[in-house]
């Protein structure tokens, strides 16, 4: 069984002048398909560093990463582009969505840069609208939309590349606990389709819904465990 997302004593520390900043200090990890993982640990611990690595925003100072099938570790941002348009679906706690655009629009949108021509972009995001139970709003703009429904869309736009991985960043971050539920059932359903997700999220009630928890602490891996290694803890 091949890892979606394959980690080699990821390293990355920043500069203050002469001074090194290490911020992950040789990080391995597998991520496999079709799991479902939560990454967890205080702040400082280096986890949002890592989740911009793993979606490749930020790159790494040393070590390998290899992302399905393909080593990113030495790419170029140009490069490094074209991957996160192709491998990876982001779904963030601010919902990152274009004001002046409808829901379909909005969904549409990362086909636009893979040069999908516009009758398949927005038959592609009717589906993936569709898949999030929002297909009757597509023509709404998100300030005619509920925090709930604007992550629906945000989802839907994650999916609609058919990425090898869902990057969720806090992703019921701006969201009451009731619509925070409703969201988290979705990317479980999600999950269950056959993605490959990884949850970032500070907290354990938001990461009770992944199969996999792994804990991060001073750049280093605290610890791994699957939910049914847990559930023989306690």
């Amino acid at each position: 069984m091949s890892s979606v997302i394959h980690l080699e004593n990821l390293r990355k520390s920043y500069y203050l002048g002469k001074q090194e900043l290490p911020v992950l200090k040789g990080i391995d990890l597998d991520i496999f398909k079709n799991e479902f993982v939560a990454l967890m640990g205080p702040s400082g611990s280096g986890k949002s560093t890592l989740m911009n690595i793993l979606g490749c925003l930020d790159t790494l100072s040393d070590g390998k990463y290899v992302l399905n099938g393909k080593d990113v570790s030495r790419m170029s941002d140009n490069d490094l582009a074209e991957i996160r348009n192709q491998e990876i679906g982001f779904v963030f706690q601010q919902f990152n969505l274009l004001p002046r655009l409808t829901a379909l629009e909005n969904v549409a949108l990362p086909l636009i840069y893979a040069g999908v021509t516009k009758k398949e972009r927005n038959e592609r995001a009717l589906e993936m609208l569709e898949k999030v139970k929002l297909a009757d709003r597509y023509h709404h703009k998100p300030n005619e939309l509920s925090g709930g429904q604007i992550q629906r869309v945000a989802i839907a736009r994650a999916l609609v590349n058919r990425p090898s991985i869902i990057l969720a960043d806090e992703p019921t971050g701006n969201l009451d606990s009731k619509t925070s539920v409703e969201i988290m059932n979705l990317l479980t359903d999600i999950h269950q389709l056959g993605n490959t997700v990884v949850l970032v999220t500070h907290e354990e009630d938001i990461a009770g819904y992944a199969k996999r928890v792994v804990r991060l602490r001073d750049g280093l891996i605290e610890s791994d465990r699957k939910r049914e290694e847990m559930a023989h803890q306690h």
